[in-house]
């Protein structure tokens, strides 16, 4: 399996995220200073405060969300080991979604959940259960939303962009994965998989159809050019 990703892309959102948040915190203590040394510029020191803990706040989201292990695409990965080069993981493409698989029968637009609680699916809506700990990470974590629903419209994205590119429609399936390790999941009547990573290599099987060898070529072209001419190609195993 090969893995290749928009490392430019990862590094550049982990810098914005380290940025914001020291730079938040360094505004922060500013305020406090001058609220502290000169307090008639009250004004001042609590637009500094304000700031600065915004600031603060948006680092360490994105701090969560492009820095903090392990990474979703690593977890990804490592589910997939074994199988052979003709799978191709493509990680924040130059596409509006930021997982994609190609296999030798289909491409599978993947919507990760990188979050830690209890989630159930049920009656075509997600509920997830609330403890004190996830109530005050809140503010700095992803919320839920709706995966399924991103996921589907990724697929379907992804579907037309391939539709054009290869001449013709191929298969184009919708996943999505908790990757986090303390996600426990129950899904009922979900209209796409949904599962963990434990449960990853077996749900992407070996279903339908193989494609051409010019269809994937080209599918596997197109793909290539949405990721960053500084991709870095990890080769899984054989």
């Amino acid at each position: 399996m090969k893995s290749l990703r928009n490392i430019p892309k990862m590094r550049r959102m982990g810098t914005i995220s380290q940025s914001l948040s020291v730079g938040g915190l360094i505004v922060l203590l500013g305020g406090v200073l001058v609220n502290f040394f000169l307090p008639a510029y009250y004004s001042l020191a609590l637009g500094l405060i304000i700031l600065g803990g915004a600031a603060s706040v948006v680092g360490i989201y994105f701090a969560n969300r492009w820095v903090k292990k392990p990474r979703p695409e690593d977890t990804l990965d490592n589910a997939l080991k074994g199988l052979t080069n003709a799978y191709r993981f493509y990680h924040y493409p130059d596409l509006p979604y930021d997982h994609v698989l190609l296999t030798p029968e289909k491409c599978v637009a993947v919507e990760t959940v990188n979050i830690e609680g209890d989630f159930l699916f049920d009656k075509g809506k997600w509920k997830e259960q609330m403890t004190v700990g996830r109530a005050i990470r809140w503010i700095v974590e992803e919320h839920l939303g709706n995966p399924i629903k991103d996921a589907q419209d990724a697929a379907a994205n992804l579907s037309d962009h391939l539709a054009v590119e290869c001449g013709q429609k191929i298969p184009v399936e919708a996943m999505v994965v908790f990757v986090h390790p303390r996600a426990l999941i129950k899904v009922k009547n979900a209209p796409i998989l949904v599962g963990t990573p434990e449960k990853f290599k077996t749900q992407i099987g070996t279903k339908g159809t193989k494609l051409s060898d010019e269809i994937y070529a080209r599918a596997r072209t197109f793909l290539d050019s949405r990721i960053a001419a500084a991709w870095n190609d990890e080769e899984g195993e054989e």
